[in-house]
């Protein structure tokens, strides 16, 4: 009488390659659209290469050793510092606040969290094409309702000046990414058992210490994940510049990533534009590594 072999349970013939065959689709083109481009515009970085020429020399370290010495450089790098400070701070704080008052008791919820996040999922273009339209200073809004409410002394170019141009392009940037946090934080809030505040009352603690010792300690993932997201986008900040200052007056608006392109395909100094690349690549990866760490504690 024949016999069958039975596989030992928990064993499939094959078995130990199956993750790999099923993860190979996403490797290829994990290899293919991000490795392989990463590693060519490390290559191109130290080279002097135009854009378009089919020659290039290779020149080791000069284009990153010339990013100092470059004025545009510096004032892209102060413009990205103030970028990421105002455009961190301010949508986290209003967010925060805009999440706590929709947690409490207030009629037409779905409705506010609608208007608090449509701006969010605008395309870019819209944005600044509205708010080009609402700084125009010959008929934009804001501007002629200064001039309304007698205050036409300050009505100005806001966009056509150094002063103001960063500034005001903050604004919009301000008001699209308020709905992101505000949408985490809302979610987060909602997870908080509700027995901590009834023992912080118990103990006698008031509103405000039960927001700083029950609210905000059990808050930190989210404060977490908000903070290293918008860190990582306010570095790559390029199309909102862009799209409404073109990097001017001058190059005053000037941000690392409006200056990379401008290299590369304005001026034809790809081998340049790239070394920018790269330096903005690792600083959003310096960045990032924090938030992976702790992302990757919380899922161990």
């Amino acid at each position: 009488m024949a016999t069958v072999a039975l596989s030992e349970p928990g064993k499939v013939k094959g078995g130990r390659w199956s993750p790999w065959l099923f993860a190979l689709p996403a490797v290829v083109v994990y290899v293919g659209f991000l490795v392989y481009p990463a590693i060519s515009s490390l290559f191109f970085s130290l080279t002097n290469w135009d854009g378009l020429s089919a020659t290039y020399d290779f020149v080791g370290l000069d284009n990153y050793a010339k990013l100092p010495s470059d004025p545009v450089v510096v004032t892209a790098v102060r413009n990205n510092l103030i970028w990421t400070v105002v455009t961190i701070a301010v949508p986290t704080v209003v967010g925060l606040v805009l999440a706590i008052a929709l947690n409490g008791k207030v009629h037409g919820k779905p409705v506010l969290r609608l208007i608090f996040y449509t701006p969010a999922v605008l395309p870019l273009v819209s944005i600044a094409s509205i708010w080009g339209w609402l700084y125009n200073p010959q008929y934009g809004a804001i501007n002629s309702f200064l001039e309304l409410i007698g205050l036409g002394g300050l009505a100005q170019p806001w966009l056509g000046q150094d002063s103001t141009a960063l500034w005001a392009v903050m604004v919009p940037a301000i008001w699209l990414r308020t709905g992101f946090p505000m949408l985490l934080y809302l979610a987060a809030l909602q997870g908080i058992p509700n027995e901590l505040y009834e023992a912080a009352t118990v103990d006698g603690a008031s509103r405000w210490q039960q927001f700083w010792h029950v609210t905000m300690p059990s808050l930190r993932p989210a404060h977490y994940i908000v903070l290293a997201l918008s860190l990582i986008d306010s570095f790559k900040v390029f199309d909102m510049i862009y799209a409404m200052t073109y990097g001017g007056p001058g190059t005053s608006t000037q941000v690392m990533g409006t200056w990379m392109y401008f290299n590369v395909f304005q001026y034809y100094e790809a081998g340049y534009g790239t070394a920018i690349a790269v330096v903005i690549t690792l600083v959003a990866v310096a960045v990032g590594i924090p938030y992976v760490r702790s992302q990757t504690k919380e899922a161990s």
